[in-house]
């Protein structure tokens, strides 16, 4: 076996035994098909107040501008469909948000196999992202054979559906590059692009973020306009809408990850509940959650945006 193999080998087996349910690996390059589409989805506006995605353009499409040097990006998925889920009936929290924040979570898990690399390969120069840094993840994931981006725009594994969440690690080593899924699986599907109540998904695989449910409850931070009233389905932080009517996830399994477990009281609650719920309470059940993002009074607002 050649260095390469070696390396690639021994990246993929760590990543299998850190809990990962898929790691693919492409070359570092600048992403040409990638940027005038970029360039356009900002120009459109399609970013609303997330004036956050307007920075860092060339570093969004260039990994070497991430780590001096790149040479390879390794792409991993890591599921987080639950076994539980909410009552139909309550105000929603998206499926990813249950348990602990993912950042936290996974990036633990980057650091570690990292570490792990670096004591069988030799020392390189690495950094590792979940959803933390300007990355295309989905862009590099489908370029490392993983899935297909979906008419919703969120990565498709056949064998896995959509509920898992994107990590890299870019680095300074030359690997083995896994082909890249070319085979778009939709087909003349549109479950997603119909069931979406505020028509936020273009028939183009573009999603019109000033558009979404997951925009409007966790990135807006003023009032969520008027109009878009009876068009959140009980959604009070993120949507599932899109990815819950794919069918594709049904060959999701629950994840086995103690870590995303939810809180009781996220399943148990009622609106009722949701809807007296206090600050010191939502703290408690959310206190290492992605929805700390909103905070107390952002969670409040949408409550009552939903409330009838």
């Amino acid at each position: 076996m050649t260095q390469k193999e070696i390396h690639t080998n021994c990246i993929k087996k760590e990543a299998t035994r850190l809990g990962f349910d898929a790691c693919g690996i492409s070359k570092a390059a600048f992403l040409e098909e990638e940027a005038p589409r970029l360039e356009s989805w900002l120009k459109n506006n399609f970013h609303g107040e997330m004036r956050y995605m307007e920075n860092h353009f060339d570093k969004r499409l260039n990994p070497t501008l991430l780590v001096p040097g790149a040479k390879s990006v390794i792409s991993l998925l890591y599921n987080y469909s639950p076994q539980e889920e909410q009552k139909k009936t309550s105000y929603q929290i998206s499926k990813y948000a249950y348990g602990e924040d993912y950042h936290l979570v996974i990036k633990k898990k980057l650091n570690e196999m990292v570490d792990s690399m670096q004591q069988i390969m030799g020392n390189f120069n690495a950094r590792v992202f979940t959803d933390s840094a300007p990355i295309m993840e989905r862009a590099w994931a489908q370029k490392s054979g993983l899935g297909w981006l979906g008419k919703h725009s969120l990565l498709i594994s056949k064998s896995k559906g959509s509920f898992f969440f994107l990590a890299e690690i870019i680095l300074d080593i030359e690997l083995n590059y896994d082909a890249p899924f070319k085979t778009d699986h939709c087909g003349t599907c549109t479950k997603c692009i119909d069931a979406c109540p505020t028509q936020a998904i273009l028939p183009n695989n573009t999603i019109d973020g000033s558009k979404c449910i997951s925009y409007f409850t966790i990135e807006l931070k003023e009032e969520i306009p008027a109009h878009y009233k009876d068009s959140f389905d009980n959604w009070a932080f993120g949507c599932d809408i899109c990815q819950d009517v794919c069918p594709w996830n049904r060959f999701s399994q629950p994840h086995k990850e103690e870590k995303f477990k939810p809180d009781e009281r996220l399943l148990d609650f009622d609106k009722n509940d949701w809807e007296e719920i206090t600050e010191d309470v939502f703290k408690e059940i959310f206190k290492r959650s992605a929805v700390k993002r909103t905070k107390f009074t952002g969670f409040q607002r949408n409550i009552l945006f939903l409330k009838k």
